[in-house]
């Protein structure tokens, strides 16, 4: 099977006769390695891609190109850490790139995130029976009637003061993550 040739070395080959200078060439570098880089995330992310094949791509570039790799794809893994989605996919990636262990900074997040969740599955309760009581109050009652939490304004207010109050701790923790 042929190699693959990069845009980098497509564009070259068909250039040859016209000089680019060489900070032009870094710069077409650069593109690349991010576009290559944000393919990695999204594949990874969505599970299509293994981490040990990525490791195993940064390995196979050069040095300062996988060293910039490996920054953008630690960058990209730590924002991407989120309180509503499962991060252990990013953990494992984050610890592999920057080769040790943050089981400290692991037990801390997943403290948060069980935080966070019982504070809101408890605000979502209350509103259910706030909802359900003035409802009552209208003569709408019964075990068919289900109140709906998106269109309720103290919902939202609790809701948003719950996300800013953790989104902050969690941004805390992203620190750490970056300072390992």
């Amino acid at each position: 099977m042929g190699e693959i040739k990069s845009t980098l070395e497509l564009a070259l080959e068909r250039t040859k006769k016209i000089s680019i200078s060489e900070e032009e060439r870094e710069k077409i570098k650069q593109k690349e390695t991010l576009r290559k880089v944000n393919g990695f995330f999204h594949r990874y992310r969505e599970g299509r891609l293994p981490l040990n094949e990525i490791l195993r791509e940064i390995e196979r570039m050069d040095e300062k190109t996988g060293a910039l790799s490996k920054e953008i794809l630690l960058s990209q893994w730590i924002d991407a850490l989120s309180l509503n989605e499962e991060d252990e996919r990013f953990l494992r990636g984050i610890e592999a790139l920057k080769g040790r262990e943050m089981s400290e900074v692991r037990a801390e997040l997943h403290h948060l995130l069980s935080q966070y969740q019982r504070e809101k599955d408890r605000v979502e309760e209350e509103v259910m029976v706030r909802s359900t009581e003035a409802l009552r109050r209208e003569g709408i009652s019964g075990s068919a009637v289900e109140p709906k939490l998106e269109g309720d304004e103290f919902w939202k207010e609790e809701n948003e003061k719950l996300e800013h109050s953790y989104r902050m701790k969690l941004e805390n923790i992203k620190k750490q993550i970056k300072a390992l």
